[in-house]
């Protein structure tokens, strides 16, 4: 121990701080930044003071000398050496800010950073130490467009954002009715996250929808992004007008009252009303031609008086309702009959549709658009085969990639072009037990587009197929999928039914009533009767067939089993199934 006079040490720990204090103290700091953004580590001198000195930055902790691992370096007046351009000095050098900017920082920059002011004399640097974490983040909110806008669908695109340092691993998709709280929405998973566009479908026609995006990756999920506000086309009403009335005036004259179609199946503003009505010949047992009248839609009952009629005459009376997309189905009624010349009582027809009824013919065509239809497309097919000289495209072969929830991933590969090329597709999709005639959505696709992934609102089962398009015309229907949406996690692609197109179903056909000749409930009541006469015709020595096949295959059985005792029949890969593959041909 040292010793002067009677106090011992003190002398010893003077000479220690003092030699620390000469070696000059180190202050350190640490900040956390986010993946992406710029991270400032502060360092100052007093400039007024020592003047311009040189500075340098390194990494690592700060040696005796100079920096370790310099990134940059300035000589007191501007920057003179850096290691990327991602390194900065943004402040003020003449006035001793000498902090260090990096620009969009990577989790690899984590790490300590020292700063070293040469100031002179011995042991008289400034030292500052600053330790920086760089930490992922959630990933930045999409801008999201509106691509195209139809009856029942709308495709949204966005551009790719910046993924917060973590790989995008899906997105999600919110869509609501405009006057309700995102509380009611649905929101659908995108596991895809290579995709820039969507389709969402099965959307009501003439409805106001709002729709919104997130982005996910392993941290979490991104803001919202914009929130899209579309109104979608109005369609053909898929309602008939309701509580239709009908009562002979006078011999020349019939009073026809009905009601809107219900407000929910409209699908947009009524325009009109088209009133077909025709005499029936019970002689003939036939109809004459068609007479048509329109009616402005304006009230909630509405009124129409048919004049010059015959007397005593039975007349078919239809009644649709129109938008400005389209034509409706009918309303039908049995025959109303004027009155006979000397006639004084009045004959009143009334024809309530329960609300039963209003579903079955949204659901399914009538009898009289059935017979409708048919004749128009016997028409239209005949008119397209004889107007095209040259060679349509082929149509595509669709396939199915994946189904996840609400969300139909699809491919499909291009066929032959025809005599011209192929200027695009577009996809059908309907209800598993509906027409063609009653599909849900038509979704266009750019001839360069190969794949597509459509969101379904409504979980439920759904055929699927395509066209191919030229400038001399459309091809013929592709396979047809059948798939089920709504099953929690990916489903077996094996479980997707693919059936070959029907070539009476692979034209598109029209629907609208207006083009095709109507035909009363009575007039197709004829008309079934007579196909139900081929029919047993038909029938009936099949069955008898039938019959002989196994009163002759019993007997066979009986001689086996009598010389071997019994027959054993066995089925490889359990029970033999057969289910009845859905009729492709078009209603």
């Amino acid at each position: 121990m040292v010793v002067l006079g009677s106090r011992p040490l003190p002398l010893c720990s003077s000479l220690l701080l003092g030699l620390l204090l000469a070696l000059g103290c180190v202050v350190t700091e640490a900040i956390i930044a986010t993946v992406g953004t710029d991270a400032t580590l502060l360092c100052n001198y007093d400039a007024k003071y020592y003047g311009k000195l040189p500075v340098c930055w390194g990494r690592g902790a700060i040696p005796n000398s100079g920096c370790a691992n310099e990134v940059i370096k300035s000589d007191g007046t501007s920057v003179v050496q850096r290691l990327t351009e991602r390194y900065l000095l943004m402040g003020n050098l003449g006035g001793g800010d000498v902090s260090l900017t990096i620009r969009q920082v990577e989790e690899s920059d984590s790490g300590t950073y020292g700063c070293r002011v040469d100031i002179p004399g011995w042991f008289n640097d400034h030292k500052h130490q600053v330790t920086l974490t760089v930490v992922a983040a959630r990933p930045d909110p999409l801008m999201v467009q509106t691509r195209e806008v139809k009856e029942r669908s709308v495709t949204i695109r966005w551009n790719p954002v910046f993924d917060g340092g973590r790989p995008i691993t899906s997105y999600m998709v919110d869509l609501k009715n405009k006057q309700t709280s995102w509380d009611t929405g649905v929101r659908t998973e995108i596991s895809n996250p290579e995709l820039t566009q969507v389709t969402l479908v099965d959307l009501r026609p003439a409805k106001s929808y709002n729709i919104r995006m997130f982005v996910v990756n392993l941290i979490g999920m991104s803001e919202a992004s914009n929130v899209l506000t579309i109104t979608t086309k109005e369609a053909a009403p898929e309602g008939p007008p309701l509580d239709m009335r009908m009562e002979a005036l006078t011999p020349h004259s019939i009073k026809v009252m009905w009601k809107p179609p219900s407000a929910d199946l409209r699908n947009g503003v009524l325009q009109s009303y088209s009133v077909s009505y025709r005499e029936y010949d019970p002689a003939g047992r036939q109809f004459k031609k068609w007479q048509h009248q329109s009616v402005t839609a304006t009230r909630d009952l509405e009124t129409l008086i048919l004049s010059n009629l015959k007397p005593s005459t039975k007349y078919g009376i239809l009644i649709q309702a129109k938008t400005k997309a389209g034509i409706g189905p009918a309303s039908t009624a049995p025959l109303c009959t004027t009155l006979d010349e000397v006639q004084t009582t009045s004959e009143v027809v009334t024809v309530t549709p329960t609300s039963t009824d209003t579903t079955t013919q949204r659901q399914e065509p009538s009898s009289f658009t059935t017979a409708v239809e048919s004749v128009t497309d016997a028409i239209d097919w005949e008119e397209s085969t004889t107007s095209f000289t040259s060679v349509p495209p082929d149509p595509p072969v669709v396939e199915l990639k994946e189904v996840i929830d609400t969300s139909i991933s699809l491919c499909w590969t291009p066929s032959f072009e025809g005599d011209s090329p192929i200027t695009g597709y577009y996809l059908e999709y309907k209800a598993l037990n509906a027409s063609w005639d009653y599909k849900k959505a038509v979704v266009d696709f750019s001839p360069n587009e190969t794949e597509a992934t459509i969101i379904e609102i409504n979980p439920s089962t759904y055929n699927i197929r395509m066209f191919a398009k030229n400038s001399l015309g459309t091809s013929k229907a592709s396979n047809i999928l059948t798939i089920t949406t709504g099953r929690t996690g990916h489903q077996n692609i094996d479980s997707v039914t693919t059936v070959s197109s029907d070539p009476v179903s692979s034209a598109p056909v029209s629907s609208d009533p207006v083009s095709s000749d109507p035909v009363s409930p009575d007039a197709a009541a004829i008309v079934n009767g007579s196909h139900n006469g081929h029919l047993a015709a038909i029938v009936m020595p099949v069955v008898l067939v039938v019959l002989i096949v196994a009163i002759v295959t019993t007997w066979q059985i009986r001689r086996v089993r009598r010389k071997e005792g019994s027959l054993s029949l066995w089925v490889s890969n359990g029970p033999l199934r057969f289910r009845e593959s859905e009729s492709l041909q078009e209603l």
